[in-house]
């Protein structure tokens, strides 16, 4: 097998991307927001199908970050469903925002 999925999978661990699948399925950390004192940005994109924006869970919880904020992406050219997490060109800017606003 040649190419980027030879490159992407040739260090692989099946257990840890297991692990790593398994251990995001029930993770919720809603009970303790008030408790995070890092400064957060919260990104999600408005084509997200696994977190869609349309629950409001976003607009009704970021209020309880102390240092939080919810930003919602537009569908564009730029995002790609749940899987803009890996585009950084779709939230590069805030990124750069938050590090400036953490002094990063």
């Amino acid at each position: 097998m040649a190419g980027p999925l030879a490159h992407a999978t040739a260090e692989l661990d099946a257990n840890d991307l297991i692990y790593q699948v398994d251990s995001s399925r029930d993770y919720d950390p809603e009970p303790g927001l008030e408790k995070i004192a890092a400064p957060v940005m919260w990104v999600n994109s408005a084509d997200d199908f696994i977190n869609p924006p349309e629950l409001g869970i976003a607009e009704r919880e970021a209020p309880r970050l102390a240092h939080g904020r919810f930003v919602l992406l537009p569908v564009s050219d730029l995002t790609h469903g749940h899987g803009t997490h890996t585009w950084a060109v779709a939230w590069k800017t805030y990124l750069a925002e938050l590090l400036s606003e953490s002094g990063g």
